[in-house]
């Protein structure tokens, strides 16, 4: 599954800059920072949007973070390719988060 995650992520923002911080996969545009993190359980992968509350529609699940929105992807549920892609584009335009 996170390999079909990282495809999409790497078709739709040509250029993206990849690194693992804290066993987890970091994607960025540009200097500007990351916009997504994936990060991997026994039951599904936590895809986190660091500037979530500006995508429209928001990702489903809220955070402790104010700005950060989760996606829940499980093995048993269909993922909407073209909201995941729309989701990861919008994000790749807004600013990053620095770490």
């Amino acid at each position: 599954m996170v390999e079909r995650l990282d495809a999409l992520i790497t078709d739709a923002v040509p250029g993206v800059r990849k690194a693992v911080k804290w066993n987890s996969p970091l994607y960025g545009a540009d200097d500007e920072g990351w916009f997504l993190s994936l990060h991997g359980f026994t039951r599904y992968v936590k895809v986190a949007f660091f500037r979530g509350t500006s995508l429209d529609p928001q990702p489903p699940v809220g955070s402790k973070t104010p700005e950060t929105r989760y996606l829940h992807i499980s093995e048993s549920e269909p993922l909407d390719e073209a909201q995941f892609v729309d989701w990861v584009r919008q994000a790749s335009r807004l600013p990053g988060e620095r770490m």
